[in-house]
C-alpha cells in the first residue's frame, strides 16, 4: 500500500479496477480451465481406448477369419484326396491357389500324421521341411493339431521368435484333417499366418491418428506376461517420456487366438493435450486483451473522474506559483461531488482575493506610517548623535585640557627644580671649563714635543737607510770577488781547489748579507711609513687641540651668558606655576558639569536607540506582511 502511494489517483483507480477484474477472472479461468483439461483428458482417453478396442476387434477378427479359413481349407476334398490317395500334384496346385488368395499367410503345408512335409503352397517350404519329421513330430503346435486344438499360449509364444522354416514369426494355425468316410485323422494342415500382416491390419487406424495429427499414436500388442507382440512404432524412435495410454484385453473365455492378449493405444502426452495448450494460449491471449480493455477503460473513468480535480490542482499550482487570485474555477457541467468541490473552491478564492486586498491597503497605510515614523525616529537619532558627539568631543577636550593643566603644573614644578640645579651645574661647569682649558695647554706642548722627537727619528732611518746601502754595495763587490776567485781556482786545477772553496764561503755569504740588507731596507721602509703617518697624526691632533681650545674658550662665555638667562627663568617659571594652579581648579569644575551633561546625553541615545529599534522591528514587520500579501495579485 505504501507503494501505491506514489502513484497518482488515475493511476491508483486504473491498477484497483484491473486487479477487481484479475480477482473476479482468475477463479472463472481456473475452473474453466480445470473443466477443459478433464474434458480434453477424458476426450484423449476415450479416443485412445476406442481406437485399443478397435485394435482388438481388428486383429480378433482378422484371426478369427484367418482360423475360419483354415478350417475350411482342411475340409477341401482334395486336400484330403491327395492324403487318402497320396495325388500331392493337385494338393500343391490348390494350396498354391489358395495362398495366392490370401496373401496374408506365409505359407501352406499339408503334413501326413508321421510329420513329413507332402504337398506345399511354395516349392520352397517343401526343401524347409525336408528331412525334418522327427523336429515337426516334437513341435508343440503339431502335437496339439493332433489333438485338434489350437492353444494360445502355444501361438504366443510362436509369435516371439523366427521360426526355422518361414524365416519369420508366423503364427502356426495347424489345424487336423479329417477323412470325409471314416472321420478319423490323416494328416495336418499348417496355414502359417505372416505375423507382419498385422500393419496391414492396423494401416486403417494409423492413418486416421495421421490425419488427426497424431504424429506420435501408436498401436501396441501386449502377451498376458506384458512382453511386445507387436508395435507400430518405427524401429530407434524413442519412448516418449510422458504418454497417455489406453489398453483393450480379451478377457473372453473361449479359448482361441489371441486369448488374454492386451491391445495398447499409446500417444505422447505433450502431442496429446497440445490442444489444451492451444486453448490455454488462447485463453490467456483472451484474458491479456480483455485486462488490456479495461484498463482502458478503466483510465477513461479514472480521468473523466480525476480530470476535474486535475484542473483544480493546476490551478492552485498557478495562484501559488505566480500569486494570481484572479484566476477562475471554470467546471461546467458537474453536479457531483467534483462540481460541489469546485464550488466551494470558487467561494474561498472569492474569500480569499477579498481578505487579501483589505491585507494589501492595510499593510501599505501601515507601510507609511512606518517609514515616516522611521524618519522622524531617524532625524531625531542624528541629532541626538551629533550633540551627544559635541558633548563628548567638549568632555574629551575639557579631559585633555585638566591633564595638561596638570601637567603643566607638575612641570612648572620640575622646572623650578631644573632651574635651580642649572644654576648649580653653570657654576660647576665655570670652574670645570678653566680645568678643562689648563689641560688643553698641557696637551699641546705635549703634542710639540712628540711631532719634534719624531722628526728626529725619521732623520735617524734615514741614516739608518745609507748604511745598509753602503752594505749592500760591500757584498755585491764580495760577490764579484768570489766569482773571480773561482774562476782562478777553476783554472788552477788541483792546487786551487781550497781557494775554490774559501770563495764559495765567501760568496754564499755575500749572498746572504745581500739578503739581510734587503730585509732590513724592507724594515726600514716600514717604519719609516709608520714615522710619516704618525707625524701627520701628530700635527692633526695638534691642530683639534688649538680648535677645541678655541670651542672651550667660546663655551666658558656661552655659558657664563647661560647662567644669567637661568636666573631669569627662575623667576618667570614660578610666575608660571602659581597661574597654572589657579587654572588646574577651574578646569576640574568644568570637567564635572561636563562629565554629568554626557551621562544624561548617553541615557537620552540609549532610549532614542530602543525606539528606533522598535521603529525597524515594526518596519520590518510591516515589509513582511507587504512582501505576503504582495504575493498575490487580486
Amino acid at each position: 500500500m505504501r507503494q501505491l502511494s506514489g502513484l497518482k489517483l488515475r493511476g491508483r483507480l486504473t491498477l484497483w479496477v484491473c486487479l477487481l477484474l484479475i480477482a473476479a477472472l482468475t477463479p472463472v479461468v481456473a475452473a474453466g480451465v480445470h473443466v477443459i483439461q478433464r474434458t480434453v483428458e477424458q476426450q484423449v482417453q476415450g479416443v485412445l481406448q476406442v481406437e485399443a478396442e478397435g485394435l482388438r476387434e481388428l486383429v480378433e477378427s482378422s484371426l478369427q477369419e484367418r482360423e475360419a479359413n483354415a478350417r475350411a481349407w482342411t475340409e477341401d476334398a482334395i486336400v484330403r484326396g491327395a492324403l487318402l490317395f497320396g495325388t500331392y500334384a493337385k494338393s500343391d496346385a490348390v494350396l498354391a491357389t489358395l495362398n495366392d488368395r490370401h496373401a496374408s499367410f506365409a505359407g501352406l503345408v499339408l503334413f501326413t500324421e508321421d510329420g513329413r512335409a507332402v504337398s506345399v503352397s511354395r516349392p520352397a517350404l517343401r526343401e524347409a521341411f525336408a528331412g525334418r519329421e522327427r523336429e515337426v513330430l516334437a513341435t508343440p503346435w503339431f502335437q496339439a493339431a493332433l489333438e485338434d486344438r489350437l492353444d494360445p499360449d502355444l501361438l504366443t509364444a510362436a509369435l516371439t521368435r523366427d521360426d526355422a522354416a518361414f524365416g519369420r514369426p508366423v503364427l502356426p494355425l495347424a489345424l487336423p484333417v479329417l477323412s470325409p468316410i471314416s472321420g478319423a485323422r490323416v494328416g495336418v494342415l499348417l496355414a502359417a499366418y505372416d505375423w507382419s500382416q498385422v500393419e496391414q491390419v492396423v494401416a486403417g487406424a494409423l492413418q486416421r491418428s495421421r490425419e488427426r495429427g497424431q504424429r506420435s499414436f501408436t498401436l501396441e500388442i501386449l502377451d498376458p506376461n506384458g512382453a511386445p507382440l507387436y508395435s507400430s512404432r518405427a524401429p530407434g524412435v524413442p519412448t516418449p517420456h510422458q504418454t497417455v495410454r489406453a489398453q483393450a484385453e480379451d478377457d473372453s473365455t473361449r479359448a482361441g487366438v489371441g486369448s488374454r492378449w492386451r491391445f495398447v493405444a499409446t500417444m505422447d502426452a505433450k502431442e496429446a493435450f497440445q490442444p489444451l495448450r492451444d486453448f490455454l494460449q488462447l485463453s490467456v491471449l483472451a484474458v491479456a486483451a480483455l485486462l488490456l480493455l479495461a484498463a482502458l477503460a478503466a483510465w477513461a473513468l479514472a480521468r473523466g473522474v480525476t480530470r476535474p480535480i486535475t484542473t483544480l490542482s493546476d490551478l492552485v499550482s498557478r495562484v501559488v506559483r505566480e500569486g494570481d487570485l484572479t484566476q477562475k474555477v471554470a467546471l461546467h457541467g458537474h453536479r457531483d461531488e467534483v462540481g460541489e468541490l469546485a464550488s466551494a473552491f470558487a467561494r474561498m478564492m472569492d474569500h480569499l482575493r477579498e481578505s487579501t486586498s483589505s491585507l494589501q491597503q492595510g499593510t501599505r497605510v501601515m507601510g507609511q506610517t512606518v517609514a515616516e515614523l522611521t524618519s522622524v525616529t531617524e532625524q531625531q537619532q542624528r541629532n541626538l548623535t551629533r550633540q551627544a558627539a559635541a558633548l563628548q568631543e567638549t568632555q574629551v577636550t575639557a579631559r585633555e585640557i585638566q591633564q595638561t593643566s596638570q601637567l603643566a603644573a607638575e612641570r612648572s614644578q620640575a622646572v623650578l627644580g631644573l632651574v635651580t640645579r642649572a644654576r648649580e651645574v653653570g657654576s660647576a661647569g665655570e670652574a670645570t671649563l678653566e680645568a678643562s682649558l689648563d689641560g688643553f695647554e698641557q696637551l699641546r706642548e705635549h703634542g710639540v714635543r712628540f711631532a719634534e722627537g719624531v722628526a728626529a727619528l725619521n732623520v735617524r732611518t734615514h741614516q739608518i737607510g745609507g748604511i745598509t746601502q753602503t752594505v749592500k754595495d760591500l757584498a755585491d763587490q764580495s760577490n764579484m770577488l768570489a766569482l773571480n776567485a773561482a774562476i782562478e781556482a777553476a783554472r788552477s786545477g788541483e792546487h786551487g781547489k781550497g781557494f775554490g772553496v774559501v770563495a764559495r764561503e765567501i760568496r754564499g755569504l755575500a749572498d746572504q748579507s745581500i739578503q739581510a740588507t734587503s730585509r732590513v731596507r724592507d724594515i726600514l721602509d716600514d717604519i719609516r711609513g709608520g714615522i710619516h703617518g704618525t707625524v701627520a697624526l701628530s700635527e692633526e691632533g695638534q691642530r683639534r687641540s688649538e680648535a677645541g681650545l678655541a670651542q672651550v674658550h667660546a663655551s666658558s662665555q656661552s655659558l657664563r651668558a647661560l647662567t644669567g638667562i637661568i636666573q631669569d627663568n627662575a623667576s618667570a617659571a614660578q610666575q608660571i606655576a602659581m597661574a597654572v594652579t589657579q587654572q588646574n581648579a577651574g578646569i576640574a569644575q568644568i570637567f564635572t558639569a561636563v562629565t554629568d551633561l554626557s551621562r544624561m546625553m548617553d541615557d537620552t541615545v540609549q532610549a532614542m536607540q530602543g525606539t528606533q529599534r522598535m521603529t525597524h522591528t515594526l518596519r520590518d514587520v510591516a515589509e513582511r506582511m507587504e512582501s505576503v500579501a504582495g504575493v498575490w495579485r487580486v
